[in-house]
């Protein structure tokens, strides 16, 4: 029996930081989404587990206990043969690793006929691995173990782009030059309405863009050429970089986008998008 799962690239469409805690933790107050782009798992019964990775995103990923594909397994108490097709670059803001984590679980535990894990043990792998196993639009607060789930699934068109360089998020937040920035209102906008939804992301932040900006400055560059073009609506960072993300008021706006930046840099990976859907499992 082979048991597949979705791992969906995650978007911080806000990072609010707002405070540090004394064990070196930072607090954050964030607004997720879940993509219909991402890896994909495949796990067979097997009597130890072996990981494999492939795919045009599988160089220099881990294959053994570095991974939180195989840390999954382990918590678990289980053993599993799993296939990973890595289509999302690593160290990009956008979960991979996390949301590589969570598909195991979903796919392990569907695999040996296990409940899934509780939100503190999910969080024991990885902070953003809770809020990975949310297919709707969440807020993430705390360190990642306060997820209130919005009853939302904007279906907004949107670009991820990742110029293909790595951002250390310990290095983004030493570069920071406050965390104790304000929380996100507690009143959200109507999601459905496309303009008041808009408005109220605009009026937020990610705490983190900055000092990634400052380590790699090719960010900025991305985020003004996303800016500029015809129909955008918001252009921002995700996570603690590099990848950047921006919404358009239409598919065709944001086709044509996308085939601008195709044209322009090659070298960069830039992807259409749009919420996760009926993609996760």
């Amino acid at each position: 029996m082979v048991i597949e799962a979705f791992a969906p690239a995650k978007i911080n469409l806000t990072l609010h930081v707002t405070g540090q805690r004394a064990d070196g933790y930072h607090e954050l107050d964030s607004l997720v989404m879940l993509t219909d782009v991402g890896d994909r798992l495949e796990v067979r019964h097997a009597p130890v587990t072996r990981l494999s990775v492939v795919g045009p995103m599988a160089e220099g990923v881990p294959t053994d206990s570095g991974n939180l594909v195989v840390q999954a397994a382990d918590r678990l108490g289980v053993s599993a043969q799993i296939t990973l097709h890595k289509s999302l670059p690593a160290m990009a803001g956008i979960g991979g690793g996390s949301s590589d984590g969570a598909a195991a679980i979903r796919a392990l535990c569907k695999l040996h006929g296990l409940p899934r894990p509780n939100r503190d043990e999910l969080l024991s792998l990885g902070a953003d691995v809770p809020v990975c196993m949310e297919p709707n639009l969440v807020r993430m607060r705390g360190i990642g173990e306060k997820i209130e789930r919005l009853d939302a699934s904007p279906d907004w068109p949107m670009i991820l782009v990742n110029p293909r360089v790595s951002v250390s998020t310990p290095h983004v937040f030493a570069a920071m030059k406050a965390r104790g920035n304000p929380l996100m209102p507690n009143e959200f906008p109507d999601w459905q309405n496309f303009e008041a939804a808009l408005k109220w992301l605009g009026a937020q932040r990610n705490d983190m863009q900055e000092a990634a900006i400052q380590l790699q400055p090719v960010i900025g560059q991305v985020l003004a050429q996303l800016s500029q073009t015809e129909g955008c609506a918001l252009a921002r960072m995700s996570g603690s970089g590099a990848t950047c993300f921006a919404i358009y008021e239409t598919a065709a706006a944001r086709d044509l986008a996308l085939d601008e930046l195709h044209r322009q840099h090659p070298d960069w990976w830039c992807v259409a998008t749009r919420r996760c859907g009926s993609r996760f499992s």
